[in-house]
């Protein structure tokens, strides 16, 4: 007896769906003389039970080589990719309905995982014979598509627009022919059409336009042609698709055409659906943009103009870049930032923006009698002298505090400090707080500010010791001095502004640091406060713990309590809300355990009589607006490209670039790799294996407070080879480890085409902001539910972001100096 029907296969392919007719037991039994009676019988109650009803729901995310998307038949929805689906379709055809046939067809295509597996397997001690190496090649994957979107802007439309397909007669200036085209969208006051024909139409020409699709059901009165202005043209290979609005003569604003076509879309707009395209275009960046913000590695600094006095002013900070804004710092916490951007660095940094480069500045910190002085010299200051460069650049690296800050610089766009919601003014009273526009003194308070100075961190410790390697034997002291920058007498007025989407406390926080004595089961350790709330703290030990989450701990406060003998601030329970990574820094809430908590009481009595002196640990800004002004002028200028790690599955996909503004120079490249005009490939980025999994594998243990995996790629391009497996090469940092084998490559890579060093950085994202969300995408769902549900999942799929910084530049600066010694 067997139950193996693979032999069978070409009988149970010829009866698929045929059980339930009248004449299956004649052709089973015709079909099946040769095969043994008790197998027969096997395989006619298969061939009933592939015709069984199934309920069962499919979801191949992650089990496929394929990309999955939502498939709704018959009030299920499954996930199945392209491959999935035509093979549901057709079996559907052949069963007459959703059976197990059709579920075991789904689940063993060709390029399921497990399927492939087997195949190998079976495969496996048998000789393969390769023809040519390109033939082998041919099955290597190397194209990685990703689809760009850009943080704004977004366009909101004074009207909605419907889908509205209908013959329109167009009769151009000049042109006393008529030209018959088909129309996208009507709104009110305007429509989009196709225009298929070779007369040149340009944005301002004037057109007449009859509304012949619409003339045979419906009465308009004595006009039968409307004037209207060219506003946009998109080309789509050969068609053009013409954006126009209507134009009034001067003593007519209103007519029987307006007021007809505002009845008929909206009573028709939920059968012909509205226009959503630029809606589903906001939501979607705007999701990226609350992920991917948050996680800036790179340090944006506005720069005030002050009655001809230039200096920073506002630093945007979040957890990945706070170690940057905190290097720039003397010993009493106030900001430094005014020697890194003085007035003629800033001078330097727009002549190397002209050239398209960024401006290096190479820093040290020297401590003297418990004070910080700060030493700054950036590339074009060193430049003039090669010797005294070396010597620079070696005495700086020898120092603990030695850093490499890469800036580049922008222009503050005020245009781009109010970011609209598209809802075509359909925003209800309870959501219009989302969408209020700049006020008038955040925008006086713009006016002052002159540019956008954006600091990348690009010290790491194998370049350092590189620079290391250089000698600053005999170095004139006198002249290393004039690169110290003087102390301010009074202190820089510099504001942190946090970039934060989403405010999950649940009480104000205030920072202040203050020894803490931590005990738990006997033993016990120090440490101290980053901040405060009644309800709990944030407490940085002095060695890493072994506490996990949900562990109740006894804190000591020494110095809170030599203020006040009114309250026993000693061996307070707290439970343990959150451990980071390196298990020093604890998240903590009171423990109530039979009555009132001493340290909450003891807080709370703190925080009412000292509000006025506490720093809040979030910046309130003073003036209302203008940190959500200087986060959208960022994020619209932002030049750092990301990518969006999305779950699929169990596996992860990178298939979103994110930024404000093209500039990355290896993003054209990209572009010009991918095999779609509209998309780009990432392979550049992607096919090395070995970084791809020292990149994706930590996101599943990371939290999102963790300091960021760091990788340094090595990519040479080059473009005059049309197969991209040797047009691109991309090396790790660790497979090229020593500085001769480096440049080496970097050689090979110049003299053949491109080169590119990209630092990627990968960090853990936290949850959006669905209250900012929440209206276009009810407004979009209300419309396309299918489309909206699709949406929310993308917006929740998404696990972390991978920052890509080209730092291609210090990357040739160093070798060519370590060119002399190695």
């Amino acid at each position: 007896m067997t139950t193996d029907f693979s032999k069978y296969q070409k009988i149970i392919e010829q009866f698929n769906g045929k059980v339930l007719k009248n004449d299956f037991e004649t052709n089973f039994s015709a079909m099946t003389q040769h095969i043994p009676k008790t197998e027969r019988f096997l395989l006619k109650m298969e061939l009933k039970r592939l015709a069984v009803a199934c309920t069962r729901l499919i979801d191949l995310r992650g089990h496929v080589d394929g990309e999955c998307r939502s498939f709704d038949h018959d009030g299920r929805v499954h996930y199945l990719d392209d491959i999935a689906i035509k093979v549901y379709q057709e079996n559907i055809g052949f069963y007459q309905g959703y059976t197990f046939g059709v579920y075991e067809a789904v689940m063993n295509t060709e390029n399921n995982f497990r399927v492939i597996y087997q195949k190998e397997k079976s495969n496996m001690g048998k000789p393969v014979q390769v023809e040519t190496t390109k033939a082998g090649k041919l099955f290597e994957k190397t194209q990685y598509p990703a689809s760009l979107f850009t943080f704004g802007p977004y366009h909101n439309r004074s009207e909605e627009r419907m889908n509205f397909a209908i013959t329109l007669d167009i009769l151009l200036e000049n042109d006393k022919n008529e030209y018959e085209c088909t129309s996208s969208d009507i709104s009110v006051e305007g429509c989009k059409f196709r225009f298929n024909f070779k007369n040149i139409i340009t944005v301002g020409q004037h057109i007449n336009i009859r509304f012949r699709g619409l003339e045979d059901e419906f009465q308009f009165g004595k006009e039968k042609s409307f004037n209207f202005e060219v506003k946009n043209i998109q080309k789509i290979d050969k068609t053009q698709l013409i954006g126009c609005q209507r134009v009034y003569s001067k003593d007519k604003r209103v007519d029987g055409f307006q007021t007809f076509l505002q009845g008929f879309i909206q009573g028709n707009k939920r059968r012909y659906k509205v226009n959503l395209d630029n809606t589903i275009h906001a939501i979607q960046s705007r999701s990226f943009e609350q992920y991917s913000l948050p996680k800036l590695n790179e340090l944006p600094i506005f720069v005030e103009d002050n009655k001809g006095e230039i200096l920073p002013r506002y630093a945007l900070t979040c957890h990945n870049n706070q170690a940057t804004f905190q290097y720039w710092q003397d010993e009493n916490r106030h900001s430094t930032l005014y020697c890194l951007i003085t007035a003629e660095r800033l001078l330097r940094m727009r002549k190397t923006h002209a050239l398209g480069k960024s401006l290096l500045v190479y820093s040290f910190v020297h401590i003297s009698q418990g004070k910080l002085f700060f030493y700054t010299a950036d590339v074009e200051q060193l430049n003039n002298d090669s010797d005294f460069k070396v010597q620079f650049l070696g005495f700086a690296a020898s120092k603990p505090s030695f850093a490499i800050t890469q800036l580049s610089i922008m222009d503050v766009d005020i245009d781009k400090a109010h970011s609209p919601l598209t809802l075509s003014n359909t925003l209800t009273k309870k959501n219009e707080y989302l969408n209020l526009p700049i006020p008038s003194d955040a925008i006086e308070t713009l006016h002052n500010l002159q540019s956008i100075v954006v600091a990348s961190d690009v010290t790491n410790p194998a370049s350092t010791k590189q620079y290391q390697r250089l000698s600053f034997k005999n170095i004139d002291t006198i002249r290393l001095k004039n690169f110290g920058h003087k102390r301010l007498t009074s202190p820089l007025l510099m504001d942190e502004v946090g970039i934060n989407y989403k405010n999950q406390r649940q009480e104000s926080r205030f920072k202040y640091v203050t020894p803490v004595e931590l005990e738990i089961a006997g033993v016990r350790c120090s440490g101290k406060s980053h901040d405060f709330s009644i309800l709990g703290l944030k407490l940085e030990l002095d060695k890493p713990s072994v506490l996990n989450k949900g562990d109740v701990v006894y804190l000591t406060f020494p110095g809170l309590q030599k203020i006040t003998s009114a309250f026993d601030l000693k061996g307070l329970p707290y439970e343990v809300m959150r451990v980071n990574k390196k298990k020093n820094i604890l998240n903590l809430r009171v423990y109530v355990e039979k009555h009132q908590h001493m340290g909450r009481a003891f807080f709370k009595a703190l925080i009412t009589k000292n509000r006025d002196k506490l720093t809040p640990d979030e910046y309130a800004l003073m003036i209302p607006g203008l940190a959500k002004a200087l986060r959208n002028i960022y994020s619209r200028s932002l030049t750092i490209p990301t990518l969006m790690v999305q779950t699929s599955g169990s596996r992860y996909k990178l298939e979103a670039i994110v930024c404000g503004t093209v500039k990355d120079k290896l993003l054209p490249v990209m572009k010009q790799l991918s095999d779609s005009p509209s998309q780009y490939n990432l392979y550049p980025l992607l096919n090395n294996l070995q970084a791809t999994s020292t990149l994706t594998l930590p996101l599943k243990k990371m939290q999102t407070d963790d300091t960021p995996v760091l990788e340094t790629l090595y990519i040479a391009v080059n473009l005059d080879n049309e197969i991209i497996d040797q047009a691109v090469t991309t090396k790790t940092a660790s497979e090229l480890e020593s500085p001769i084998l480096q440049r080496m490559f970097i050689s090979r890579a110049l003299n053949r085409g491109l080169f590119f060093c990209v630092q990627v950085r990968l960090s853990r994202t936290d949850d959006p902001d669905m209250d900012y969300l929440n209206p276009e995408l009810s407004y979009i769902s209300s419309y396309a539910i299918h489309r909206g549900k699709q949406i929310e999942q993308d917006i929740w799929s998404v696990a972390g972001v991978m920052q890509f910084l080209d730092i291609t530049q210090e990357t040739l600066v160093r070798h060519e100096l370590l060119s002399a010694v190695i």
